[in-house]
């Protein structure tokens, strides 16, 4: 997901949302700093083997949990509702 732009914009820095899946022996949680040196502003992990969705907002250089997105209408307990869990 890109952040809104001008209309002559051809070109984003970055994504404005990651989504992560978790699966075994991943490294989904080391990437954080990766993610944050790049300012990508919102994290969305979601883990099937725990069951759970984690969504995290960058606020001053660190991921901090968000219980809803400040860029999409949606929360981290909404998603987890709809997700038909193996």
């Amino acid at each position: 997901m890109h952040r809104p732009a001008d209309v002559e914009a051809q070109w984003h820095p970055t994504a404005a949302l990651v989504v992560e899946i978790v699966s075994p022996n991943d490294k989904t949680w080391d990437k954080l700093d990766f993610y944050a040196a790049h300012g990508v502003d919102e994290l969305l992990i979601v883990d099937p083997q725990v069951r759970a969705v984690h969504w995290l907002g960058l606020s001053g250089g660190e991921y901090r949990p968000l219980e809803r997105s400040g860029l999409i209408e949606l929360s981290r307990d909404d998603l987890a509702a709809w997700i038909t869990w193996p």
